[in-house]
């Protein structure tokens, strides 16, 4: 809203145009979908693309519709075949494989202050990590990342000490049993967003058994979101860094 009153102000636009944008405010109904064109003003950052369940044609009108109000668009979750898609829509979409997001940018948020490190007890793990790691370098934070230090070779995680130390919060990516977040938690003061993956044999059914490990975590100061989400972790561990 604030843009459109500048825009008429500026008279980069008429009366008439400040009119017909206000009635999309705050969604714009596609029928299969309202897509919340308020969000970007209410939350910092608008609203993201969750593929799976959607149609590619529903994926592709509900980013055009984003992109007449957002300075940036983020899919999550999307194949190989949604990108291709999207590419051809948008030629400068960009594609992280191992995450499965798609990028649509139209300008870069500035880099604020803090740093969010964001590791992983093993390599299988990185997909999710990926994801958090695309979300909060998108909302403008500086990420770096330490992949593959998992309990099974605890030594790992102690020659990164100084990156856990020297950040402002920590994600912690885990599988199997996901004993990390709570090694990590108790060896700094900074919050830890603890991410179970699905990753792990039989017992460990689909990431239930490290949610709850997490969840029961004797570490003060971690928080934990639900199996697989990387951009939930992402996006939380923004809102701290700001």
């Amino acid at each position: 809203m604030k843009k459109i009153l500048q825009d008429y102000k500026d008279g980069k636009i008429e009366l008439s145009e400040v009119l017909e944008k206000i009635k999309l405010l705050p969604y714009e109904d596609l029928e299969f979908a309202k897509v919340d064109t308020h969000r970007l003003l209410r939350k910092g950052f608008p609203e993201t693309v969750f593929c799976p369940g959607k149609t590619i044609s529903q994926i592709i009108r509900i980013i055009e519709t984003m992109s007449k109000h957002n300075h940036s668009i983020l899919a999550t979750k999307a194949d190989s075949k949604v990108f291709s898609a999207v590419k051809q829509v948008y030629p400068d979409a960009e594609y992280n494989e191992q995450a499965k997001t798609i990028v649509v940018k139209k300008e870069r948020l500035e880099h604020k202050k803090g740093k969010i490190l964001i590791i992983t007890a093993g390599t299988s793990d990185i997909p999710v990590a990926e994801e958090a790691v695309v979300t909060a370098e998108l909302m403008g934070n500086n990420v770096e990342t330490a992949y593959d230090v998992g309990v099974a070779g605890v030594h790992r995680l102690f020659d990164i000490k100084d990156k856990i130390f020297d950040s402002d919060v920590i994600i912690v990516v885990a599988g199997m049993e996901g004993a990390l977040a709570s090694i990590v938690g108790g060896l700094t003061s900074k919050p830890v967003i603890a991410v179970p993956t699905s990753v792990g044999y039989g017992a460990s059914f689909k990431g239930i058994a490290p949610l709850l490990t997490m969840m029961n975590t004797c570490s003060e100061g971690v928080v934990v979101v639900n199996i697989d989400n990387g951009f939930g972790a992402g996006y939380f561990a923004s809102l701290i860094n700001r």
